[in-house]
């Protein structure tokens, strides 16, 4: 199998638990705690991931540390408007609107970086809205 594929179904039964496991925790704690709690333990699991491959930390070009940076603020900001819907709405809602994160990222590449999309880009698109708006309501 493609190790793309590989990496991206780990990543998505490891999100799948994150998503089911950050509903619990924020049953009984404030979402911004179990947001930092999750965080920290997630640096630590992409440190020893880091070290285990023996990357530089700064790489090669300093302006990737701004985008970096930025990445973080971005994820920073959905991750506790997501731990806040967790808490106060239905997992299963909160993920799966969350979860529509690639249209946006979809939509800032064909704006921002000039990518055309093809029609199988925008039929997926469109389903998934659908899917969602299904899944949500």
């Amino acid at each position: 199998m493609n190790q793309v594929v590989v990496l991206a179904l780990v990543g998505a039964v490891a999100w799948g638990f994150w998503a089911l496991l950050a509903d619990v925790a924020t049953r009984s704690m404030p979402p911004e705690v179990a947001m930092i709690i999750s965080y920290a333990v997630a640096i630590g699991v992409a440190g020893v991931y880091a070290w285990y491959r023996g990357t530089a930390f700064l790489g090669s070009d300093p302006t990737a540390l701004w985008f970096a940076g930025l990445a973080g603020v971005a994820s920073g900001v959905g991750a506790v408007a997501y731990y806040a819907a967790l808490q106060i709405g239905s997992a299963g809602i909160a993920t799966t609107i969350t979860a529509m994160y690639f249209v946006v990222a979809a939509a800032l590449g064909f704006l921002l970086f000039g990518n055309a999309p093809e029609v199988s880009d925008l039929a997926g698109i469109a389903a998934a809205v659908v899917a969602v708006t299904l899944i949500a309501y």
